[in-house]
């Protein structure tokens, strides 16, 4: 029956897709990559949060918060500040400029070079990091949910590559052959599904925990865990607080306001106002977002008494033990589409960039959108093969796939984001000063968090065993201690970039002004409930945030 179920809902979202983006010219540019430019706040919301909300989140920050607690939270509390900001200041400049693609404003702002690097960047955050987590992430929670290894007569290993590859092919067909629109379509519908399960998680795990009794369920947490909802973490911990106010903004910032993968959805909408609208809708959502993301960890930690040796396994175990048989089917369905939503979603974006952004201006100048988005769709099939290939290889990874992810982002995130941010806001910031920062931030970071790191921590960590130390929370905690979270590196290397921008372009400005020429491919009037929706949420994160501090 489960399988049934499964099947039935996945051929649905198929089929709704196929329907709803069948009219859409996709050999054209627009009509491929950004949906016609067609698309509403709530599919904007829907496709957003899809895109985001993919098993590398639901597994990885319920395995943190399984590990540490609530405080994990952060991600998604304040990337509604995040969507906000997006919401008032950079879609308004996004949509009057009309471009289909970040790289595109940087070509026009800082010039050619500065564009590809970014394109090239973007990619490879994709490839390397993005495709494969989610890929991986999926894998392994449907193969412990449901016992694939077990019934495919594999070792969990050989399982997780047959899943993957399963999982990257279909998401290929959605992301290559179905543009945008399917897309986004799929996800928005997909959504709905993934929050309903979502919420059916927590609350049969309350009731496990509770002997029926939800209220009694949360009262158990509460008394026998509270240092778990304590939202404001120490500096040893994955998210010290202090990083609030440094790395974690310029995650946030970076994701919601400037990733191509998620703000290409806000760029296809039908106008300014449908696109706030969807941002304003997706951010209050998130707020909500705890209650799937981080609570079941928590549950997790209850069920199974801490005792866990892979904490990227908690939130499969525990559906697994809680979930009832009658909704196995719909939730593995919903699971499934959320895994298919963020991989075909960055792929999708990464064929928008290689199309718009590589393949015209470095390989067919003269390429008609026919050959454009031909293009862009095989280049999305070998890229999506690279993907499949590496994903298994992130089995077991140390510190949880989650904070693999966050840390590998920042070596990108961090100039984007400044770039970006200074092009909008200074007219005599040149494109040397760009490419320099670009280069400085991303070798530093690296060089910083994969080099400097580990010997520093080496160090530490062999100069306490000589000391006689030995007990293994004890050499955690001394090696956590030896070298500051990377998102205070974040914060260090995004001072610098700044610095390097303005100072660079003191002695090598632009030649004249930047002024930002409008066009008209969409309206550009503000939603008139945009500044009471975003009031409203900062409101509503400020109030999280004492009541669980």
């Amino acid at each position: 029956m489960g399988l049934i179920t499964f099947a039935a809902f996945t051929l649905l979202v198929a089929v709704i897709s196929y329907f709803a983006s069948r009219k859409t010219d996709e050999t054209t540019s627009d009509g491929y990559f950004l949906g016609g430019r067609s698309l509403t706040g709530p599919v904007i919301a829907g496709s957003l949060l899809l895109t985001n909300l993919s098993t590398e989140q639901i597994v990885g920050t319920n395995g943190i918060a399984f590990s540490e607690g609530i405080l994990i939270a952060a991600y998604e509390v304040l990337a509604a500040i995040a969507m906000v900001f997006t919401a008032f200041v950079l879609l308004p400049k996004y949509l009057k400029g009309g471009i289909s693609t970040i790289p595109q404003f940087l070509e026009k702002r800082y010039g050619k070079l500065t564009k590809t690097i970014v394109s090239i960047l973007f990619l490879m955050a994709y490839a390397i990091s993005m495709l494969p987590t989610v890929l991986y992430s999926g894998a392994l929670a449907i193969n412990t949910m449901f016992d694939l290894p077990e019934r495919m007569g594999m070792d969990p290993e050989t399982a997780l590559w047959v899943t993957v590859w399963c999982i990257g092919i279909i998401g290929s067909i959605y992301a290559i052959f179905g543009g945008l629109k399917a897309v986004a379509v799929s996800d928005s519908i997909n959504a709905v599904g993934l929050i309903i399960g979502g919420l059916l998680i927590p609350i049969f795990g309350l009731m496990f925990v509770g002997d029926g009794n939800i209220i009694d369920g949360m009262n158990v947490l509460t008394t026998n865990l509270p240092e778990k909802f304590d939202i404001l973490g120490g500096p040893n911990s994955s998210v010290p607080w202090t990083t609030l106010f440094t790395g974690m903004l310029i995650v946030n910032f970076y994701y919601w306001g400037t990733n191509q993968a998620i703000i290409q959805r806000a760029l296809g909408a039908k106008n300014l106002a449908e696109g706030q609208k969807g941002l304003c809708l997706a951010a209050f959502v998130k707020i909500l977002g705890p209650i799937i993301v981080v609570l079941p960890g928590i549950i997790a930690f209850q069920v199974f008494n801490g005792d866990l040796t892979n904490a990227d396994e908690a939130y499969p175990m525990l559906v697994k033990a809680v979930l009832p048989t009658a909704f196995v089917g719909f939730f593995a369905a919903v699971l499934f589409g959320a895994i298919l939503s963020s991989f075909n979603s960055a792929l999708n974006s990464s064929v928008t960039l290689f199309g718009l952004d590589l393949y015209k201006q470095y390989f067919n100048n003269n390429a008609s959108e026919k050959q454009v988005v031909r293009a862009g769709k095989t280049f999305g099939m070998f890229l999506a093969v690279f993907s499949m290939t590496i994903a298994p290889l992130l089995y077991g990874v140390e510190g949880g796939i989650f904070n693999y992810l966050q840390e590998l982002n920042g070596s990108f995130s961090v100039p984007i984001l400044a770039i970006v941010l200074v092009g909008y806001f200074s007219k005599r910031v040149s494109g040397k000063a760009a490419n320099i920062s670009i280069v400085f931030a991303v070798v530093t970071y690296l060089i910083a968090l994969y080099i400097i790191k580990p010997i520093l921590v080496g160090e530490a960590v062999s100069t306490a065993e000589l000391s006689g130390v030995s007990d293994p929370a004890q050499l955690a905690f001394i090696a956590k201690d030896a070298f500051p979270n990377f998102l205070h590196i974040m914060g260090i290397i995004f001072v610098l970039v700044l610095a390097i921008l303005f100072g660079v372009s003191k002695f090598y400005p632009r030649e004249t002004d930047y002024i930002e020429e409008y066009t008209n491919q969409v309206n550009i009037n503000p939603w008139k409930y945009l500044k009471p929706a975003g009031t409203f949420i900062c409101i509503a994160v400020l109030g999280i945030y004492i009541y669980f501090s």
